[in-house]
Protein backbone atom coordinates (compact mmCIF):
# COMPACT_ATOMS: atom_id res chain seq x y z
CA UNK A 1 0.00 0.00 0.00
CA UNK A 2 1.50 2.90 -1.44
CA UNK A 3 1.72 5.83 1.24
CA UNK A 4 1.58 9.52 0.11
CA UNK A 5 0.27 11.65 2.97
CA UNK A 6 0.81 11.53 6.87
CA UNK A 7 -2.86 10.80 7.55
CA UNK A 8 -2.43 7.47 5.18
CA UNK A 9 0.83 6.56 7.66
CA UNK A 10 -1.22 7.12 10.76
CA UNK A 11 -4.19 5.13 9.37
CA UNK A 12 -1.77 2.38 8.29
CA UNK A 13 0.03 2.61 11.87
CA UNK A 14 -3.08 2.81 14.26
CA UNK A 15 -3.87 -0.36 11.71
CA UNK A 16 -0.38 -2.54 12.21
CA UNK A 17 -1.24 -1.97 16.53
CA UNK A 18 -4.30 -3.08 15.95
CA UNK A 19 -4.28 -6.13 13.86
CA UNK A 20 -1.40 -7.01 16.35
CA UNK A 21 -3.28 -6.49 19.59
CA UNK A 22 -5.37 -9.43 18.19
CA UNK A 23 -2.17 -11.38 17.23
CA UNK A 24 -0.84 -10.83 21.20
CA UNK A 25 -4.39 -11.91 22.22
CA UNK A 26 -3.39 -15.22 20.55
CA UNK A 27 0.15 -15.28 21.63
CA UNK A 28 -0.58 -14.42 25.37
CA UNK A 29 -2.94 -17.43 25.38
CA UNK A 30 -0.36 -19.68 23.77
CA UNK A 31 2.09 -18.59 26.25
CA UNK A 32 -0.39 -19.33 28.63
CA UNK A 33 -0.96 -22.78 27.63
CA UNK A 34 2.96 -23.78 28.18
CA UNK A 35 3.54 -22.19 31.47
CA UNK A 36 3.74 -24.09 34.37
CA UNK A 37 3.73 -21.56 37.09
CA UNK A 38 0.38 -20.68 38.47
CA UNK A 39 1.60 -17.06 39.18
CA UNK A 40 2.94 -16.51 35.24
CA UNK A 41 -0.25 -18.35 33.63
CA UNK A 42 -2.79 -16.13 35.75
CA UNK A 43 -0.92 -12.92 34.46
CA UNK A 44 -0.81 -14.06 31.18
CA UNK A 45 -4.54 -15.07 31.20
CA UNK A 46 -5.40 -11.14 32.89
CA UNK A 47 -3.24 -9.84 30.00
CA UNK A 48 -5.68 -11.35 27.37
CA UNK A 49 -8.36 -10.04 29.18
CA UNK A 50 -7.20 -6.82 28.22
CA UNK A 51 -6.18 -6.90 25.00
CA UNK A 52 -10.00 -6.42 24.62
CA UNK A 53 -9.99 -3.20 26.39
CA UNK A 54 -7.53 -2.47 24.09
CA UNK A 55 -8.92 -3.71 20.90
CA UNK A 56 -12.37 -1.84 21.45
CA UNK A 57 -10.62 1.85 22.62
CA UNK A 58 -8.33 1.54 18.83
CA UNK A 59 -11.72 0.11 17.08
CA UNK A 60 -13.14 4.00 19.03
CA UNK A 61 -9.69 5.53 17.53
CA UNK A 62 -10.90 4.21 14.11
CA UNK A 63 -14.29 5.59 14.86
CA UNK A 64 -13.63 9.31 15.69
CA UNK A 65 -11.31 9.33 12.84
CA UNK A 66 -13.28 8.27 10.43
CA UNK A 67 -11.28 5.72 9.05
CA UNK A 68 -11.23 1.60 9.11
CA UNK A 69 -8.26 -0.08 9.49
CA UNK A 70 -6.22 -1.53 6.40
CA UNK A 71 -5.14 -4.98 5.77
CA UNK A 72 -1.77 -5.51 6.39
CA UNK A 73 0.00 -8.94 5.99
CA UNK A 74 1.37 -9.39 9.13
CA UNK A 75 4.39 -11.32 8.69
CA UNK A 76 6.26 -10.01 11.87
CA UNK A 77 4.28 -11.53 14.00
CA UNK A 78 4.43 -15.03 12.47
CA UNK A 79 8.00 -14.82 12.43
CA UNK A 80 8.14 -14.25 16.50
CA UNK A 81 5.92 -17.08 17.22
CA UNK A 82 8.41 -19.22 14.97
CA UNK A 83 11.36 -18.26 16.83
CA UNK A 84 9.92 -18.31 20.08
CA UNK A 85 8.29 -21.92 19.49
CA UNK A 86 11.30 -23.10 17.81
CA UNK A 87 13.60 -21.69 21.11
CA UNK A 88 10.82 -22.64 23.72
CA UNK A 89 11.34 -26.41 22.77
CA UNK A 90 14.91 -26.25 23.16
CA UNK A 91 14.65 -25.02 26.91
CA UNK A 92 14.01 -27.99 28.90
CA UNK A 93 13.67 -26.97 33.20
CA UNK A 94 10.43 -25.61 34.00
CA UNK A 95 11.71 -22.54 36.07
CA UNK A 96 13.94 -21.74 32.29
CA UNK A 97 10.67 -22.19 30.11
CA UNK A 98 8.83 -19.45 32.56
CA UNK A 99 11.71 -16.77 32.56
CA UNK A 100 11.63 -17.34 28.59
CA UNK A 101 8.69 -16.83 28.33
CA UNK A 102 8.17 -13.83 30.74
CA UNK A 103 11.52 -11.85 28.86
CA UNK A 104 9.87 -12.22 25.47
CA UNK A 105 6.73 -10.85 26.61
CA UNK A 106 8.51 -8.09 28.55
CA UNK A 107 10.45 -7.64 24.44
CA UNK A 108 7.51 -7.65 22.83
CA UNK A 109 5.69 -4.96 24.71
CA UNK A 110 8.37 -2.41 24.54
CA UNK A 111 7.62 -2.74 20.71
CA UNK A 112 4.74 -1.58 21.63
CA UNK A 113 5.13 1.28 23.97
CA UNK A 114 6.93 2.65 20.78
CA UNK A 115 4.60 2.10 18.44
CA UNK A 116 1.85 4.20 21.55
CA UNK A 117 4.47 6.91 21.79
CA UNK A 118 4.88 7.54 18.12
CA UNK A 119 0.83 7.18 17.48
CA UNK A 120 -0.08 9.49 20.55
CA UNK A 121 2.34 12.51 18.64
CA UNK A 122 0.71 12.17 15.87
CA UNK A 123 -2.87 12.20 17.09
CA UNK A 124 -1.82 15.56 18.63
CA UNK A 125 -0.24 17.17 15.64
CA UNK A 126 -3.18 15.61 13.83
CA UNK A 127 -5.43 17.22 16.16
CA UNK A 128 -7.26 14.02 17.25
CA UNK A 129 -7.57 14.39 21.16
CA UNK A 130 -9.73 12.17 21.76
CA UNK A 131 -7.71 9.34 19.70
CA UNK A 132 -5.21 10.34 22.06
CA UNK A 133 -6.99 10.35 25.28
CA UNK A 134 -7.58 6.38 24.05
CA UNK A 135 -4.62 5.76 23.17
CA UNK A 136 -2.80 7.58 26.13
CA UNK A 137 -5.32 4.78 28.39
CA UNK A 138 -4.07 1.97 25.80
CA UNK A 139 -0.30 3.33 26.62
CA UNK A 140 -0.59 3.15 30.51
CA UNK A 141 -1.64 -0.33 30.27
CA UNK A 142 1.25 -1.33 28.39
CA UNK A 143 3.94 0.29 30.80
CA UNK A 144 1.57 -1.35 33.64
CA UNK A 145 2.38 -4.57 31.93
CA UNK A 146 5.44 -4.30 31.66
CA UNK A 147 6.06 -3.21 35.46
CA UNK A 148 4.19 -6.63 36.49
CA UNK A 149 6.33 -8.47 34.42
CA UNK A 150 9.87 -7.16 35.42
CA UNK A 151 8.77 -7.74 39.01
CA UNK A 152 7.44 -11.69 37.68
CA UNK A 153 10.86 -12.35 36.47
CA UNK A 154 12.59 -10.98 39.34
CA UNK A 155 10.22 -13.35 41.69
CA UNK A 156 11.29 -16.13 38.90
CA UNK A 157 14.89 -15.32 39.32
CA UNK A 158 14.47 -15.80 43.01
CA UNK A 159 12.60 -18.05 44.01
CA UNK A 160 13.31 -22.18 44.91
CA UNK A 161 12.62 -22.86 41.33
CA UNK A 162 14.75 -20.02 39.89
CA UNK A 163 17.68 -21.34 37.03
CA UNK A 164 20.87 -22.05 38.66
CA UNK A 165 23.72 -20.40 36.92
CA UNK A 166 26.56 -22.62 36.71
CA UNK A 167 29.69 -20.66 37.39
Amino acid sequence: MPINTSKELYVKMLSDVRQRTEHMTKIYQELSGVVQDPNIKEALESRVFLQDKILSSLDRCFKLMGEKPVALSGRLHDVFAEDFKRELAEIQGPAAKALFVLVKANQLMHLRIAEYVALIAMSDVTGHFGVGVLLESCLADKVAFVERTRRLIRQTIESKHALKLAA
